[in-house]
């Protein structure tokens, strides 16, 4: 049972760090329009798909989880 009580450490400190994140991600004002985010707007559709912010958070978490493991 240890693994466990330090699987939902890690978890909870994931989900930490994404909520200061989000907190934060107003204020850089880079964040969700890097390019190769997709944005289409037309006169009454908008679609918006950030491709590369995604990519982004991805490689950053899996980084961290990375460290985690070791």
């Amino acid at each position: 049972m240890p693994s466990l009580g330090k699987s939902l450490i890690v978890i909870g400190l994931v989900i930490a760090l994404i909520g200061v994140i989000l907190s934060l991600a107003g204020r850089i004002p880079w964040f969700g329009r890097l390019p190769g985010d997709i944005y289409v707007k037309r006169e009454n559709f908008t679609f918006y798909f950030p491709l590369a912010t995604s990519i982004i958070v991805s490689v950053i978490l899996s980084f961290i989880l990375w460290l985690f493991r070791k």
